[in-house]
């Protein structure tokens, strides 16, 4: 492929100008050779093998850094789901033992966050599921670099709600055991989980992967952000053009520098998740590109509509530039992590219930927003459930991450620091659905023929 200087400048002034950087290269780790009958030697197994592989990758990651001159902004690893690893050790003891293995295996390879600490329950709790589910309170609050997730429901399966009801009560107390409830952001709950997600806190290493597997997840929203600004006269047939091609640009220097990662570490190049993902830094805000196309502020009438169209051009242009666009491929919208929507919940221009519709198109789901600590464990689980019923219904993957801030009410302001960024505590709604939630059982799949 020829490249010509123009080319190199435009890719110069993304990175230096416009927050364009490679947000996570994710190695996933198949962990099911390391059991033993032995616990301990199991754990030691584990240990070595992260740390092997995990040096490599920052090693690997840091000479195209240089070489390049894009940021890789998070080197990390996914682990097989840690429910299927411990199975024939299924107590809460085993399962914080585990944790702290991982964790001491992450910050010994410099890796920021390590996922996998979690289980596919969406038919049902296994003992071992069970026990895993219960120690996260201790697991999440004792260590710094474990991420879990649970998946609790998908379009076959229909919706877990007796882990629905259970989480609703685990969260709280997660919350309960950490400053400012932060223990609560390295928890994801899904509906329709992706195995090959590179990004935080919801990546694990799915069973259908192979022995290693390098993901990698591009972002740039303040280069999308610009374009769109510099075009304010076209109309959204041409904006949505605009937007695909600098899509294409993006995810094509993206699997490129994944596509060298992988063969320098001589394993195999997984996907590239094309997801919009914000960050604090001015200008690198989702919310802002809704507001340059022409939306006063995002959770105004028209913001739904917006996003959509943004994140359908995203998703056509990374589809042009890749054959293996994969993992999430949504648009971020996290409330503590993004600019433009701290600014909108302050203004009362966004509010939880106008969040959760934009999350019906935004292929990723509710993210790391506040909501007052007293909030009972019922309510959490119906926001849970509303939100992943959007995923089952619609085949496609949400998310839930929300942090119930011990001690703080509605309107209140809490920082949680570095990357997960400050947050004001939304307000929910007051009326009890505590008689529906807690029938349990499971929630049947939606009927996938007779579609019109």
């Amino acid at each position: 492929m020829t490249i010509t200087v123009d080319e190199i400048f435009e890719t110069a002034s993304m990175t230096l100008h416009h927050n364009f950087d490679i947000r996570a290269v994710t190695l996933g780790i198949n962990l099911k050779d390391c059991i033993n009958t032995n616990f301990d030697l199991f754990l030691k197994n584990v240990y070595e093998k992260i740390v092997k592989n995990a040096n490599l990758l920052v090693k690997n990651a840091k000479e195209l850094e240089s070489k390049y001159g894009i940021p890789i902004v998070n080197k990390r690893i996914s682990v097989t789901p840690v429910s299927l690893l411990a199975e024939q050790y299924p107590t809460k003891e085993n399962y914080l033992k585990m944790a702290e293995t991982l964790d001491k295996a992450a910050a010994d390879a410099e890796i920021d966050f390590i996922g996998g600490f979690g289980a596919l329950v969406q038919k049902g709790m296994t003992k071992a599921d069970e026990a895993l589910i219960d120690s996260l309170p201790d697991a999440l609050s004792r260590t710094k670099r474990v991420c879990s997730f649970l998946n609790i429901a998908s379009t076959v399966s229909g919706m877990n709600m007796n882990a629905a009801i259970k989480l609703g009560a685990i969260i709280r107390e997660i919350a309960a055991k950490s400053e400012n409830g932060v223990g609560c952001a390295k928890l994801v709950v899904f509906a329709n989980a992706p195995e090959d997600n590179p990004f935080m806190a919801g990546a694990f290493h799915g069973i259908g992967e192979p022995d290693f597997s390098l993901n990698i997840g591009i972002s740039g929203p303040g280069v999308v952000r610009s374009i769109v600004e510099d075009n304010k006269k076209c109309d959204l047939t041409q904006l949505s053009e605009v937007i695909k091609r600098t899509a294409f640009k993006i995810t094509r220097a993206g699997e490129l520098i994944g596509r060298e990662l992988a063969g320098k570490m001589k394993v195999p190049f997984g996907i590239v998740d094309i997801s919009l993902a914000s960050t604090t830094a001015v200008g690198d805000s989702v919310a802002k590109i809704v507001e340059a196309m022409g939306i006063e502020r995002i959770g105004a009438h028209g913001s739904t509509a917006a996003l959509a169209l943004l994140i359908d051009a995203v998703k056509k242009g990374g589809a042009m530039a890749s054959g293996n666009v994969g993992g999430l491929s949504g648009t971020f919208i996290p409330v503590s992590e993004d600019l433009g929507m701290i600014e909108a919940v302050k203004s009362k221009a966004l509010s939880l219930d106008k969040l959760e519709a934009l999350t019906a198109v935004c292929s990723v789901g509710l993210d790391m927003f506040a909501i007052p600590g007293d909030t009972p464990a019922e309510t959490i689980s119906a926001i849970i459930a509303d939100e992943l019923s959007i995923g089952v219904v619609n085949n496609k993957t949400t998310a839930v991450r929300v942090i119930p801030v011990p001690g703080r009410k509605a309107g209140d302001y809490v920082k949680f620091g570095g990357l997960l960024g400050e947050a004001p505590v939304m307000d929910v709604n007051k009326f009890s659905s505590k008689d529906f939630i807690m029938r349990g059982g499971r929630m049947p799949n939606p009927i996938t023929s007779l579609r019109n």
